[in-house]
């Protein structure tokens, strides 16, 4: 790409960035889980078909250009190779937008050119019906209906006789002045867009095979890039007796043989969080954290959150991933591109206020939302930005999306979560936060977004403790029910923060586990250590809490503190065979059994539809 085209598509990038970084992390989601929002779009779109339709065989009087005109150039673009990687789509896409911003700017005799570069960026996009939204908004009107009549020819005027007949016997639905679904012969745009052209139908409806099939495929095709290979563990679906039912669960499993003591996998956190009685003490590093030497710490001078950090590269991957999104006051664009987002004071009593309210609330799960929300917005935005998440960069791909097909969300939207009690108030200062970062950011945070998170963290999250764990955290007033609870088999009282691991997040719990995480590199890196021979497709378990016999305590007594522990943190009843073993398998007088009938945590709706768990 040349300076100057690179130039252009910053450019491009300043002035609808917001408006694709809300798309990428808010309508994405949407998308999947709120039917009415995919009705909306369906019926959006069915009103462009129709005004396409009524001009078809004429000149448009609208853009002034002929319908003959619009198929041979339609024709020109379909001839066109487009790139195949992750990387160059990303670039090609923003060259395109680039070059159609600047042929806009050359006056209406250059609307066709515009409008064909603006199309290019539509095929490689991967969910172009919510770039069309993008486009309405920001590209001139006249150029904007001419890459809609060109879109509705695609999808009408398919390029060969083969698609047409698969067309007709796997034809695309459309939604009816009633709502209800009819066929439409042809196809989508391209292939690029094909998935997300079927996804627009809800699936939880009566759908066309062919759209069900995507969906399916594209859920089954995350276990094949998920767990890495590197991992040597893969995710399984069984049956769990729950009560007088069976659900089904994801299990983590051993993909090849381990000896006991042997590494199975090392994994780094999504994100992770010192306890707040630690941050900015200057013992331990806010990012990665390790034990800090007295006197080495490194403290910016533009971080609300006090954070510390034990050298330069954990500063720069901070900032990069979430902290200058949170807590600092650099634009999230290039400093080149100029204008401020918005008032510099605003931005630092939004952020003020929203670690006076962690700091009050003492607890890491808000934290942990906040970062994981705050790492979606930097690298989306990172890849508006030519080179922005090139190996270089601290947002470099993560190796659990180096297939570059799937999200950080796409990680978080499948694993089971509780339905917790969610702060208004916290949610509230968030979305302040966000929006004085980036306006528009802030209608990601909904009240059940929000909730759904927070659930997904609180029974997810690891502690992570170092060297057997430390003995001097403060102990919580609250009741023992309202807790923040960890997984630790040391106890969450001993760790020194906690992290979202992705993979380990999959680890079911036993009193009899068959590996624990260590941190043995003396940072929140977690080693996943077998505890005994393990065999190719034995399921894998750690302990989410200390199932130590305590030297006062009976087997008896030793079993209801754990199972106590599980039921108010995770809220389930353990039937693990030690807890069979070590005592009655129904209620005594401990009432432990009272806690929680049944394992109450849930999955996502869309999850449960097309995984069926």
């Amino acid at each position: 790409m040349s300076s100057r085209t690179a130039t252009t598509a910053l450019a491009v990038a300043g002035l609808t960035l917001s408006g694709l970084v809300a798309y990428a992390i808010y309508f994405d989601y949407r998308r999947r889980t709120d039917a009415a929002f995919r009705k909306k779009l369906r019926k959006e779109k069915k009103k462009v078909d129709k005004q396409a339709a009524q001009s078809k065989d004429t000149e448009s009087p609208t853009t002034g250009v002929g319908a003959d005109e619009l198929r041979a150039a339609l024709e020109k673009v379909r001839s066109e190779d487009v790139p195949t990687t992750a990387n160059e789509r990303e670039q090609y896409f923003m060259a395109q937008v680039g070059m159609g911003e600047q042929l806009c700017a050359q006056g209406p005799v250059f609307n066709l050119p515009a409008a064909l570069c603006f199309y290019r960026a539509l095929r490689v996009y991967p969910s172009p019906v919510e770039l069309i939204v993008i486009y309405q908004k920001t590209v001139p009107e006249p150029v904007f209906k001419i890459v809609m009549e060109m879109t509705n020819m695609d999808v009408s005027e398919t390029p060969s006789s083969a698609v047409e007949k698969e067309g007709e016997q796997n034809p695309v639905h459309s939604e009816n002045e009633d709502g209800e679904s009819s066929p439409v012969r042809g196809g989508p745009p391209s292939e690029a867009s094909s998935q997300e052209w079927d996804n627009v139908t809800d699936p939880g409806s009566q759908t066309p095979a062919t759209s069900a099939a995507d969906v399916k495929d594209r859920v089954e095709g995350y276990y094949t890039h998920f767990p890495p290979a590197s991992f040597n563990v893969k995710v399984k679906t069984i049956d769990v007796a729950d009560g007088a039912t069976s659900t089904k669960k994801k299990i983590l499993v051993a993909d090849k043989d381990f000896k006991a003591g042997e590494v199975i996998y090392k994994e780094q956190p999504v994100v992770a969080m010192l306890d707040l009685d630690l941050q900015g003490q200057e013992s331990h590093c806010s990012h990665c954290l390790r034990q800090i030497e007295k006197g080495m710490a490194i403290r910016p001078e533009d971080d609300r959150l006090n954070s510390v950090y034990c050298s330069k590269d954990c500063q720069v991957r901070a900032k990069s991933q979430t902290q200058n999104i949170l807590f600092g006051s650099e634009s999230l664009l290039p400093a080149e591109l100029a204008p401020e987002i918005g008032p510099k004071d605003e931005r630092t009593r939004a952020q003020s206020a929203y670690v006076e309210y962690i700091k009050r609330a003492g607890k890491g799960v808000p934290l942990l939302v906040a970062s994981f929300v705050a790492r979606q917005v930097a690298t989306e935005t990172a890849k508006m930005i030519p080179g922005g998440t090139g190996g270089g960069s601290p947002l470099a791909a993560d190796p659990l999306t180096e297939s570059g097909d799937y999200s950080f969300y796409d990680h978080i939207e499948r694993l089971r979560y509780l339905e917790v009690p969610a702060s208004e108030e916290e949610m509230q200062l968030l979305r302040e936060v966000l929006k004085t970062a980036l306006p528009g950011l802030e209608g990601f945070i909904t009240e059940e977004r929000h909730a759904t998170l927070t659930g997904k963290m609180a029974y997810n999250a690891i502690g992570v403790c170092i060297g057997g764990g430390r003995d001097d955290k403060p102990v919580s007033d609250e009741r023992p029910e309202d807790t923040e609870r960890t997984r630790t088999p040391y106890g969450t009282s001993r760790q020194i923060g906690c992290g979202y691991y992705a993979v380990s997040s999959y680890i079911t719990h036993s009193c009899e586990p068959s590996a624990r995480p260590s941190f043995s590199s003396g940072t929140s890196e977690l080693n996943l250590i077998a505890i005994r021979d393990l065999k190719a497709g034995d399921e894998i378990t750690m302990a989410y809490v200390d199932v130590t016999q305590h030297v006062d305590e009976e087997p008896l007594e030793a079993r209801r503190r754990r199972r106590m522990e599980l039921a108010r943190g995770w809220r389930f009843a353990c039937t693990c065979s030690r807890c069979a073993a070590d005592g009655p398998s129904t209620s005594d007088s401990s009432g432990e059994e009272e806690l929680v009938g049944k394992d109450e945590s849930k999955v996502e709706g869309v999850v449960e539809r097309v995984e069926g768990v």
